[in-house]
């Protein structure tokens, strides 16, 4: 365990395990770091891992006022502690923020678990405003209807199932960081593919059929971006991976010349 300082001197609350070429991982959504435990159990005796909870959540630190910038500076203070370069891998959302990140700091190379890129015709468009409706939930002392608003009107996720989450620990956790699901709207806001992608390699990995039709177009419309890009497919898969079936991908990716 270990504390990193961000450049407007908040705390990021970071953990280090393993041997290997060092590796961020950066929670999706309104997580701690926390969710990523079990791909770190599985990840570790091959590489390096670094963990940490993002400004606003778990036990890191939350400094006002906030600017997308800070995401990045936060990451850049993990990768300056992991020896000043390393491989990110970002899940979901996570992953858009870790490709956002790739020319802004040294990053030798990143990994993505179905990030949510939307191509026009593919879904409805998301409201640019979405974060400031979760934040008017949260201030209304409603974080839970924040939470929900974004699974089902942002993520398109089933009213049914959401509604089954509801009471879970997982549901609880996310309500407790509402506020970090804020702050990770401020760098996603609208899902577009990015115009001008990083020159560095990047992995790109899905469930195929069990993946969302919406994200697989943004990652077939990302790839054609990518001028270091490849695609794995873990058929089957759905968006909550299972962490042994995606570790050997990523060991392979992180670890290879």
């Amino acid at each position: 365990m270990g504390t990193a300082i961000s450049r407007d001197g908040t705390k990021i609350d970071f953990d280090r395990v393993g041997s290997g070429p060092p590796v961020v991982l950066l929670s999706a959504g309104p997580n701690d770091r926390s969710v990523s435990q079990p791909l770190v159990e599985v990840l570790k005796p091959f590489l390096t891992v670094y963990t940490y909870d993002h400004r606003a959540r778990g036990r890191s630190g939350d400094t006002l006022p906030h600017t997308p910038e800070r995401e990045f500076e936060d990451l850049a203070a993990v990768i300056a502690e992991a020896g000043g370069v390393a491989g990110v891998f970002g899940s979901s959302g996570s992953g858009n923020i870790a490709l956002d990140a790739a020319d802004l700091m040294p990053i030798s190379r990143v990994a993505m678990w179905e990030p949510p890129y939307i191509v026009e015709g593919a879904r409805s468009p998301v409201p640019p405003e979405w974060g400031q409706t979760v934040q008017e939930a949260i201030d209304a002392g409603r974080p839970e209807d924040g939470i929900a608003y974004w699974l089902t009107d942002i993520i398109e996720i089933p009213a049914d199932y959401v509604a089954q989450m509801k009471g879970t620990p997982f549901w609880d956790g996310m309500v407790a960081h509402a506020q970090g699901l804020v702050y990770d709207a401020s760098v996603l806001w609208d899902f577009s593919v990015p115009a001008a992608p990083t020159e560095v390699p990047v992995l790109v990995v899905d469930g195929g059929q069990a993946t969302l039709p919406w994200i697989r177009a943004g990652i077939d419309a990302l790839l054609k971006n990518l001028p270091i890009g490849r695609h794995e497919v873990l058929e089957g898969q759905p968006h909550d991976v299972s962490p042994d079936v995606l570790a050997p991908v990523l060991i392979k990716f992180f670890t290879e010349e």
